[in-house]
């Protein structure tokens, strides 16, 4: 099953982008996914393609018309019928990489990309769109927000990344960031390859791995260290009241 990527944008030029290189270029290229992008200019009224109007009430800048975009995305949502579709806005849920497994595992998705203030509200209240953002930033437009969403995507694909381990030992895969990596040389600059790392016994490799990707979550990322104990307590709280 191919995964189709579905992109309704005023700048479609800007796709694929950066994603015809590397390991999701090379999947494009063997089909693995697909991209389609949609120019929401095309599903404006009158004869200008207006998309956007001021703001109700009053205020700075221009907004995305509900009529416009819903036209849009009943559009979209005939290209791939099956696939959620995602309006990129710094005022929806930070995106996870549980979610990222989620929408990787299914038929594809459909990504909205917002400009100017942003979208009028009742297209959430009309269409069925999941709020989405990369973290507490804000950009120009949502295309480079599509892009980092679709790269994480495509990366989890099967047959994408060579070895079989790679998307599931790296930060965030288990509620934690991931341990520090070193290669060779084995000294640079007086900093040497810690000693276990070099020693051969797996078991202890793993057991440092652990514990230098639990303290620095600990120390860097004290939400996600707090969400990861809070999990973990419930779990073995859930254990125990089997028992």
């Amino acid at each position: 099953m191919t995964f189709a990527a579905t992109i309704l944008t005023l700048y479609p030029e800007m796709f694929p982008g950066p994603l015809r290189l590397s390991l999701a270029g090379r999947a494009l290229e063997e089909q693995r996914w697909s991209l389609d992008t949609v120019q929401i200019r095309d599903f404006a009224t009158d004869k200008h393609r207006t998309v956007d109007d001021t703001p109700a009430g009053g205020g700075a800048g221009m907004v995305l018309r509900a009529d416009v975009l819903a036209a849009a995305i009943d559009h979209a949502r005939q290209l791939s019928p099956k696939s959620p579709v995602l309006a990129m806005t710094p005022r929806g849920r930070p995106m996870t990489q549980a979610r990222i497994r989620e929408l990787a595992a299914g038929p594809g998705v459909t990504i909205l990309c917002g400009r100017f203030e942003g979208f009028d509200e009742r297209i959430f209240d009309g269409r069925a769109v999941e709020e989405v953002s990369l973290g507490d930033i804000v950009l120009s437009g949502g295309e480079p927000a599509a892009l980092a969403i679709l790269d994480a995507c495509i990366r989890l694909l099967p047959g994408v990344m060579g070895a079989p381990d790679s998307g599931t030992e790296e930060s965030f895969e288990n509620g934690l960031l991931e341990y520090p990596q070193f290669t060779r040389p084995q000294e640079w600059e007086g900093r040497t390859i810690p000693e276990v790392l070099r020693s051969g016994d797996h078991a202890k490799i793993a057991a440092w791995r652990k514990q230098r990707s639990e303290d620095d979550t600990r120390s860097r990322r004290p939400d996600l260290w707090e969400r990861h104990t809070g999990a973990r307590d419930q779990s073995a709280s859930g254990a125990r009241h089997e028992d």
